[in-house]
């Protein structure tokens, strides 16, 4: 038991996510007692027992099954006619995913920002709000959410980003929103999303790809949020929250993000410059950039 309280805590610290089976109830003859634990780790080793054989692999395939989607079962086995299993007895195991609370860092404290922290609190998230801006970055504003009343550069060069970190850019400075993607394309966090237009977008990511060479954009996601046609700060703010409950849960989704766009390659290898492209949050990037 100490071994799987150990790894538990491990899988917290670490930011990634797990998933638990523990055995809640039993009746005739059966491998483990109510009580016994396994643990199925995010490097897809396991710790702990919940009776071996036949009954522990079916936990084990519900538990991967569990930790790509985040949603708890309670599982039912009758250990002979489900499992051909000698004992004949029947488990109820709960099984959960385990993961430390994820941590959301709104960078900026604008219109879309303010419209987002509520939400994503309101699904799980701790939220931190970074901003320069005093006025902006307040408590009034952003009630319940952690303040840091830094240069969104600052913050990401002295934190260090991993599993757990998902993060909103959405400053009032664009060279500003340049510096902190790069900085954040640097580390690993879960999530990177850009609030702007599509050829905001395009432009940055190809001056970015000039100094660094080849890009891994499998973490970014911008133009930021789901394809459902947002316009103004709390739609985005929708749109935004809704991509994140997909990414988190491992549910397909529409995405405005501009990664699989054919003329982005083509930029990225300096063959075309940057043209209008719909089918993004032009306005709100407008609003972000000119105004509180």
């Amino acid at each position: 038991m100490r071994d799987v309280t150990e790894a538990i805590l491990a899988v917290l610290a670490g930011g990634a996510r797990g998933a638990l089976a523990t055995v809640v109830r039993t009746s005739g003859s059966t491998p483990q007692q109510p009580g016994a634990r396994l643990l199925l780790c995010p490097d897809g080793s396991a710790v702990g027992t919940v009776g071996g054989g036949a009954v522990e692999y079916a936990v084990l395939q519900e538990l991967q099954e569990i930790r790509e989607s985040g949603q708890s079962k309670l599982l039912s086995y009758d250990l002979g006619y489900d499992l051909g299993m000698c004992c004949g007895g029947r488990m109820e195991v709960f099984a959960e995913p385990i993961e430390a609370t994820p941590r959301l860092f709104l960078l900026g404290a604008g219109h879309v920002a303010k419209a987002t922290a509520p939400l994503a609190r309101s699904i799980g998230f701790e939220v931190t709000v970074v901003d320069e801006r005093e006025e902006l970055a307040s408590e009034e504003r952003f009630p319940g959410c952690r303040l840091e009343l830094i240069d969104a550069g600052a913050l990401l060069r002295r934190t260090e980003l991993g599993e757990r970190d998902w993060l909103l850019i959405a400053t009032h400075d664009h060279g500003l929103d340049e510096e902190v993607l790069e900085l954040a394309m640097k580390q690993r966090p879960r999530y990177i999303g850009l609030v702007g237009s599509r050829r905001k977008v395009f432009r940055i990511l190809q001056r970015i790809a000039r100094r660094r060479g080849e890009l891994d954009l499998e973490r970014v996601y911008a133009p930021v949020g789901a394809d459902l046609g947002a316009v103004g700060p709390e739609e985005i703010a929708v749109s935004i929250v809704g991509e994140l409950i997909a990414l988190r849960h491992g549910k397909p989704i529409a995405h405005l993000r501009a990664v699989d766009d054919a003329r982005l390659a083509k930029l990225l290898e300096g063959e075309s410059p940057v043209g209008d492209f719909p089918g993004s949050h032009d306005d709100a990037d407008e609003d972000e950039q000119s105004s509180p």
